[in-house]
């Protein structure tokens, strides 16, 4: 696709989209498809960019994948896996990091896995050393080379104990897709139970796994000699629901976003209830709209779950630009994630960011010199401006600032937007959004 969209803004976005499963899972059931002997089929797949780099890691594996579109279907056929060559596997080094999550499946399967450098959003460290360690743990021997890792297990895989010192939602990953066909039991203590996560579990479950999860954040997994496929319709995307929501607060705008589960969006809901939107939950998803008040600034940290996801602070953000008053955002899961508010200074925001913690939360930045608190002034009118996608989330607030913009704005790098967005052309068009590629 073209990589620049020229935005004209100040038009209110009204009207309704869909949303499907979440990128966030989708890609990790997709890896766990690995683990089975027979067949599986993924439903409610989004049409995005992670997908079809995880699509082509597989089928370089050996594994047979089929997607239809209209039903948004994924079928694997996992009879013939093998090893990919390792210049082939290169080709896509640099497009995802989600190859790290290869080696516990593949170890199972063919007792070799080679992982090439990774690539990801620059959001801050996402450090993959945590787990290759857990992949020592379970006994596996990882040997760097100039052009990746190739890991190895010569005495097969075993449980172990491990203690995360942050509940990382990737290392949770990793632990649980390695676990589950490991001789003995692994206790993972302090980790993610992000709903993605508790959607990966049910996979697990439904192909042959045995596990649990306490309410202390322990997960115990019993290791199984043999894993089945599995059939299964992805949770929705939460993060892209939150963005659409965040798009018809900024604008003044009114969205049915079909498809979005109040559930996994209590946190977001009851923000976006304080900040002055308001919003309409029925069996088939939640309309977001602005009232016509003024909105309200607030105080908002980001967190784990079951906090407010760090991956919705963005897109809230430039609705807080047109909130009357001064709110405070403390940023706790990515110490670099204040980058995109750059651009939204250029476009006359108020905007300043602060190395201190401002805010109560224990958190891992303090004192380090990250730039992870932010205070937004507002309301503050925005102007067109020139802009650079920085990275997926940070793509889709510029997006949004630039709807809200008045004039015409250039977003330059709009194909990382595909990446964890499906459609997005399509639906902005259905909004009524005046958008158009630049040849």
């Amino acid at each position: 696709m073209h990589d620049v969209l020229r935005v004209t803004g100040g038009t209110p976005l009204n009207g309704e989209i869909t949303v499907r499963g979440a990128k966030n899972f989708v890609s990790k059931a997709m890896v766990a498809a690995l683990l089975g002997e027979s067949s599986s089929v993924l439903r409610n797949v989004p049409l995005i960019r992670d997908v079809d780099v995880v699509a082509d890691l597989l089928r370089l594996h050996g594994v047979g994948v089929e997607y239809d579109e209209e039903g948004g279907t994924l079928t694997f056929d996992t009879s013939n896996v093998d090893s990919a060559h390792v210049r082939d596997i290169d080709a896509l080094a640099g497009s995802s990091r989600i190859p790290i999550l290869f080696c516990g499946p593949l170890l199972h399967r063919l007792g070799e896995a080679f992982i090439p450098d990774l690539g990801g959003c620059h959001i801050g460290d996402r450090p993959i050393d945590f787990h290759l360690q857990i992949l020592r743990d379970f006994g596996a021997v990882v040997d760097k080379t100039a052009t990746g890792i190739h890991i190895t297990a010569p005495r097969g895989l075993h449980g172990t104990k491990a203690t995360l010192p942050y509940p990382s939602v990737g290392a949770t990953e990793q632990t649980l897709l390695t676990a589950v066909r490991a001789e003995g039991v692994t206790e993972l203590s302090n980790a993610a139970t992000e709903p993605e996560i508790l959607d990966l579990i049910a996979v697990l479950q439904k192909m042959g796994a045995i596990i649990s999860v306490d309410t202390d954040r322990t997960i115990r997994v019993e290791g199984v000699d043999r894993l089945t496929g599995f059939e299964h319709t992805s949770l929705a995307d939460r993060i892209e629901a939150a963005s659409w929501a965040s798009a018809a607060l900024a604008t003044g705008g009114d969205i049915f976003v079909r498809g979005a589960e109040q559930p996994s969006m209590m946190t977001f809901l009851n923000v976006y209830r304080k900040v002055g939107g308001e919003f309409d939950i029925t069996d088939e998803g939640i309309r977001f709209y602005h009232p016509g008040n003024e909105l309200r600034p607030i105080v908002l940290e980001t967190d784990v779950h079951p906090g407010f996801m760090t991956d919705w602070q963005q897109p809230m953000v430039v609705a807080l630009t047109q909130a009357n008053g001064l709110s405070i955002i403390h940023e706790t899961v990515y110490e670099n994630r204040f980058g995109f508010t750059e651009a939204l200074r250029r476009m006359g925001a108020q905007i300043q960011v602060h190395r201190e913690c401002l805010g109560g939360l224990p958190c891992r930045f303090g004192q380090r010199n990250f730039y992870h608190s932010a205070v937004v002034s507002g309301p503050t009118p925005l102007n067109a401006a020139d802009i650079v996608v920085p990275d997926l989330r940070g793509g889709f607030s510029h997006l949004i600032a630039a709807l809200t913009a008045e004039g015409t704005s250039r977003v330059r790098g709009i194909a990382l937007i595909n990446r964890g967005y499906e459609h997005f052309m399509r639906k902005l068009g259905a909004l009524g959004a005046q958008v158009e590629l630049e040849d």
